[in-house]
């Protein structure tokens, strides 16, 4: 005995998936710069040096003085010539009020008074050493620095992007069927 068969046939939906990739573009311009080194500024302060000689006691020990000089020389020479008086005179007055006491004062101030002084001699250099005085004020030198910043100036530029959106397309490629068949 034969039975009916059901037959059944299936078929799968099929989907159709077409993708239209994004696409960027992206360029960078470059950026402006400028850099500007403005020069340096230097300042020199210089303070010269100095030498300064003085010779006047060579000149005075070669007996060639100023007349000022001469002068001072002259008064303090007479100041102390006047006051070797002074003490010679006081000593001899004080010796001639003791006449009394003996000796023979008077004879003897006389030849202390006619005498002249012992020369004195000694072997001298003209002009002395050293006589002859030396100073001397190095130079000065200072040296300043204006250092300037250097000047630069960006302008940025923004990037440029072109972008165009991906699309994704989704169809039916194949609908799903169903057949039943009665196979007898």
């Amino acid at each position: 005995m034969s039975f009916p068969q059901i037959r059944m046939e299936a078929t799968l939906a099929k989907l159709a998936i077409s993708v239209t990739r994004a696409q960027l573009q992206m360029t960078q311009p470059p950026a402006e710069v400028t850099i500007e080194q403005p020069k340096p500024e230097m300042v020199m302060n210089v303070t010269p040096g100095r030498l300064t000689i003085d010779q006047s006691q060579a000149w005075a020990d070669m007996d060639l003085k100023h007349i000022f000089r001469r002068i001072e020389e002259a008064a303090q020479e007479g100041y102390e010539s006047w006051l070797a008086y002074l003490a010679t005179t006081s000593q001899q007055g004080d010796e001639l009020m003791k006449i009394e006491n003996g000796g023979d004062v008077l004879a003897y101030q006389a030849q202390i008074n006619s005498e002249d002084p012992p020369l004195e001699f000694n072997v001298g250099f003209v002009p002395s050493p050293f006589s002859v005085k030396i100073h001397y004020e190095p130079a000065q030198l200072m040296i300043d620095w204006n250092i300037n910043k250097p000047l630069i100036d960006i302008k940025a530029r923004p990037p440029i992007i072109d972008y165009k959106p991906g699309k994704v397309s989704i169809d039916m490629a194949q609908h799903n069927s169903l057949r039943i068949d009665v196979v007898t």
